[in-house]
């Protein structure tokens, strides 16, 4: 859905800002990406909000859950969130993205397909707008996986031969055997900490 708003908000943009005739190419580009560099801080501050409202609820979930049957003994149907374990999960999620977040950020922001300032500025909006949607209707949903659907479609807006199909068929890959990986990991956690905590 994101790479559908990415695409379709590229197209807008070529429609309502046509090229001058009379101004050269390159200062067209130049002063449009100008631009968008501002803009796009904009939108990085719009994609970390939206990643925030999802992704730290998705992370400390279970320990929101484990923290309430500790405290109360028993499993409720509906948990309350501690405002201490949002912020340690907003923290390690900093974390993370200082000390590994780089490869990802490398991957989609150079390997996908070229991003220019507009480019990422249409894939950020796009990809941010379709995370809080989801986030206010209580969907969990992965924000890179958003952002990267956004960023192929902005590519797809320029032409196919656009994307890095190789890079593209190793992130549907990795996504595809993230799942049962991780449900065998932790299958096996689990059983272990049967066998040593009865």
């Amino acid at each position: 859905m994101a790479g559908v708003v990415g695409f379709f908000i590229s197209k807008i943009l070529v429609r309502f800002f046509p090229d001058d005739d009379s101004k050269d190419f390159a200062h067209q580009f130049n002063t449009t990406e100008n631009l968008f560099k501002y803009l796009q801080i904009v939108t990085a501050f719009y994609i970390a909000f939206a990643h925030g409202s999802n992704d730290v609820a998705n992370a400390v979930g279970p320990l929101a859950a484990v923290v309430s049957i500790l405290q109360g003994g028993a499993v409720e149907m509906k948990v309350e969130m501690p405002t201490w374990i949002l912020g340690l999960g907003g923290g390690f999620i900093v974390l993370g993205l200082m000390v590994w977040g780089y490869r990802v950020m490398a991957t989609v922001g150079e390997s996908i397909t070229d991003i220019t300032p507009s480019r990422g500025f249409c894939a950020t909006f796009g990809a941010a707008s379709v995370v809080l949607i989801c986030s206010k209707m209580g969907l969990p949903i992965s924000t890179t996986h958003t952002l990267v659907g956004s960023v192929i479609g902005v590519g797809l807006a320029r032409g196919l031969p656009t994307l890095n199909l190789g890079i593209i068929k190793m992130i549907f890959i990795s996504w595809v055997t993230t799942i049962p990986f991780t449900a065998v990991i932790s299958m096996l956690f689990f059983k272990l900490f049967l066998i040593f905590i009865p």
